[in-house]
């Protein structure tokens, strides 16, 4: 056997030998394959806000860029105190 195919099957219940892919869960390949996936099903709906509304998958930002705080409140201590974000 050579370094191009590998052992598959399920749960040891089968045995058969594919043809060994890439692993592309990582890096620039990783993205680049998410970005495919996405592009493939931008017109599906996914649920959003604990499941009262839905919005198209190809709507959300993909921007890495993450929100500020500006303006908002932040909850200190316990609890108990808080303090604005500037």
């Amino acid at each position: 056997m050579t370094e191009n195919y590998v052992r598959v099957g399920g749960r040891g219940t089968s045995s058969r030998i594919a043809k060994k892919e890439d692993q592309n869960w990582t890096g620039s390949a990783f993205k680049n394959l998410q970005e495919k996936r996405k592009e493939e099903s931008k017109n599906s709906y996914i649920s959003v806000g604990r499941g009262t509304s839905k919005i198209k998958f190809g709507d959300i930002n993909t921007g890495s860029q993450r929100p500020t705080g500006k303006g908002m409140w932040v909850s200190t201590g316990r609890g108990t105190g808080k303090r604005l974000i500037k």
